[in-house]
């Protein structure tokens, strides 16, 4: 073999050994090359996760199941895009608990107006009513002389039945009301003569007896004072209220006292015995009537300012009685007398 030939060959063995090395590298450097690869892939993964769960931790302050879980966890996946996770309050909702919170403060406002006004009106009655008591215990100027007992009509029903005999026992100044007008002492002065046809009358006039001693008490009075012996009746009257001071009638009784003062033209004494019966019991079964003639006594006293007083108290706390049962006494005083 030429010296050139064995050149070639050298040569083309040595390109072949040169091949196969570069094929065997070319075989070891994609592992290494992969392996990198996936080293970096898990690395950022990790990174990722970690960023993950601290925004879950921003988001989610009680992700430690003290208070809710996060939604997103390492290992699961995603939820779906247009999944709803949080309820977000409809508009409808917030416009509903808006017009709620409006009802509630002008309820309150109203309540606010409305205790307001009653205590109001509670301090006008507390004024009215002070100044009727004021009215009722004030000196009346011009008094006359105490009217004396009304002994004949005492004698009268002492001289009668047995059962009229116990009038004679208290006479009527015991707790009449003291100064009279002339018109009483006037009263006071013809009945002490009684005319033969006054005895008989009064004794004509019958005593209930019954079991109830108080009751037949009033009645008697209240047949005397119907009959229009108002001096008779007021003594009677006067011993049922001293004797029965808290009997079922009670209310009736000293109403009906007064009316036989009133009726008597002795407003001054009937003015005192309303306002006490008003005062006794404002609920009593009399204490409108006692109201509203207070008022009457004080329209015939030709005291206008102390006659409104008590006939507008009395339309503020009785108004259905004002409107009902005592509506015409009411519209018949009210006329009267000219209030403001």
């Amino acid at each position: 073999m030429t010296t050139t030939a064995k050149t070639l060959s050298l040569r083309l063995a040595a390109a072949a050994l040169i091949g196969g090395t570069a094929a065997s590298l070319g075989s070891i450097a994609l592992p290494v090359a992969a392996q990198e690869t996936a080293a970096a892939a898990e690395a950022r993964l990790k990174k990722i996760e970690a960023e993950v769960r601290a925004l879950q931790r921003k988001v989610f302050p009680g992700g430690d199941g003290k208070f809710f879980e996060p939604q997103i966890a390492p290992g699961t996946q995603p939820a779906a895009q247009g999944t709803t996770t949080t309820a977000a309050p409809s508009p409808g909702a917030v416009t509903d608990i808006l017009v709620r919170l409006d009802t509630l403060e002008a309820q309150l406002q109203r309540m606010t107006a409305r205790t307001e006004e009653q205590a109001n009106a509670l301090a006008q009655l507390e004024a009215r009513l002070a100044a009727l008591e004021t009215a009722a215990n004030a000196p009346l100027p011009d008094a006359g002389p105490a009217a004396p007992a009304i002994q004949p009509a005492a004698t009268v029903t002492g001289t009668g039945a047995g059962a009229t005999t116990q009038q004679a026992a208290a006479p009527a100044t015991t707790t009449r009301p003291p100064a009279p007008t002339p018109a009483a002492t006037t009263t006071a002065a013809s009945a002490a003569a009684p005319s033969p046809s006054r005895l008989a009358a009064v004794q004509a006039i019958t005593k209930p007896q019954t079991a109830d001693v108080g009751d037949d008490e009033y009645s008697y009075g209240f047949r005397l004072w119907n009959a229009g012996f108002y001096p008779e009746a007021r003594q009677q009257l006067t011993r049922y209220v001293e004797q029965y001071p808290t009997h079922a009638k009670i209310s009736y009784g000293r109403n009906l006292l007064g009316r036989a003062f009133l009726d008597d033209k002795m407003p001054e004494d009937a003015a005192r015995w309303f306002l006490k019966n008003y005062q006794a019991n404002k609920a009593g079964e009399r204490a409108p009537d006692s109201l509203l003639y207070l008022g009457a006594s004080m329209v015939a006293m030709k005291d206008t300012k102390r006659a409104c007083i008590a006939l507008a108290e009395f339309a503020e706390t009785y108004p259905l009685v004002a409107a009902g049962r005592l509506a015409t006494d009411y519209q018949t005083t009210r006329a009267k007398v000219k209030c403001s």
